[in-house]
């Protein structure tokens, strides 16, 4: 699989083959080890962007467990990540093999910093274990963690639409609401409280008590089911960005949003029980939805207008230069004369490299 991503990462001339190879080896075996729904979905991407994913996805994983593993102070954990990514986007990374990946990454896409300067505040949000009252504090911290992410999975693609940044950072933020849902027992077990605390005291559970002797009932369920169904409505919502995306990108796109939203379901099935049991979707039900995702993908249509965007995400897409405007024409998020230059000039480079390998090869079987 590592070969695959080459034509992709292997820019930096002054590194070997190996050298790439290993980087790349290191990234997707964090990946594998860690969302595999993400695996799966990356899966279905074209090589000149999964390879970029891959990277992203180890960057982020590593600051994670940096922030919240314990072995770092918060302050200490996040002036350590602030200086690797000075680093990265000076051309000079860290020792690190996801840092070189993720200097490619930068190099390659422009990919604004501002945006994983989010995700890290997401992160020290988390290790300070801050309270979210409302259903607008959870956005905020899902437009964070997840909705960064979003932003940067769609610049990678190289859509700068803002119609389709905001889409993408409200797929994400709809992800968080549904892990939130799923993760609820989990996450009171290690003394974390997502779901709105104004809507759980509103349900009759004071959220202090509550934290101390976990248990589900009918309240909680209530709880629960809203959040999911605010999930739901930012699913709907942020489906109308994927017509933005190139057309061999959908297809990844679709299937995270079928199988995150199937979480949700499973959910209900298993009767809304977060605290006794985690949802998992199964195997099989995560392959039919993945062949779903491939059909679905050849004829999804552009709205006729836009909806306005969350409000929590509207800064992820200011900080990407782009206003995000509730009406603008998605026709637009055509790519630019400039962006389809950029896309020949790295086809040229791919399909000549594939030459020389083959060239390589045939002198190697002689």
């Amino acid at each position: 699989m590592p070969s695959q991503f080459a034509d992709s990462l292997l820019t930096d001339r002054s590194r070997s083959t190996q050298d790439s190879d290993a980087d790349l080896s290191a990234c997707v075996a964090l990946m594998r080890s860690g969302s595999r729904t993400f695996f799966a979905a990356s899966r279905l991407l074209p090589a000149r962007v999964r390879a970029s994913a891959i990277a992203l996805y180890a960057f982020c994983r590593v600051a994670d467990d940096m922030v919240d593993g314990g072995q770092y102070g918060l302050h200490q954990a996040m002036a350590l990540l602030s200086g690797r990514l000075d680093a990265i986007y000076a051309g000079q990374p860290q020792d690190h093999v996801e840092d070189r990946a993720l200097a490619v990454v930068v190099r390659r896409h422009g990919l604004p910093r501002a945006l994983l300067d989010a995700l890290l505040d997401g992160f020290a949000w988390d290790a300070e274990g801050r309270c979210y009252d409302s259903l607008e504090d959870v956005h905020d911290y899902g437009a964070r963690v997840a909705g960064s992410v979003g932003a940067m999975m769609c610049w990678i693609m190289g859509v700068r639409h803002p119609q389709a940044l905001s889409r993408a950072c409200e797929l994400g933020v709809a992800m968080q609401l549904t892990n939130i849902a799923r993760d609820v027992g989990e996450d009171a077990r290690n003394g974390r409280l997502y779901l709105p605390r104004q809507w759980l005291r509103a349900a009759g559970i004071d959220p202090q008590a509550w934290l101390q002797q976990p248990s589900c009932s009918a309240p909680l369920q209530t709880v629960v089911e809203r959040l999911l169904q605010e999930a739901d409505r930012l699913y709907v919502q942020a489906s109308a960005g994927v017509a933005m995306l190139p057309r061999d990108c959908r297809s990844a796109i679709l299937a995270a949003r079928l199988v995150y939203a199937e979480i949700g379901q499973q959910l209900r099935r298993d009767g809304l029980d977060p605290v006794g049991r985690r949802a998992v979707v199964p195997t099989s039900r995560k392959l039919v939805l993945l062949a779903c995702a491939g059909l679905q993908s050849g004829w999804v249509g552009q709205p006729e207008r836009a909806a306005p965007p969350l409000g929590a995400i509207a800064f992820l897409v200011e900080q990407c230069g782009c206003s995000p405007l509730p009406n603008a024409d998605p026709a637009s998020a055509d790519r630019s004369l400039g962006q389809r230059v950029e896309w020949m000039l790295e086809l040229f480079e791919r399909l000549e490299m594939q030459k020389v390998e083959q060239r390589s090869r045939g002198r190697v079987a002689h």
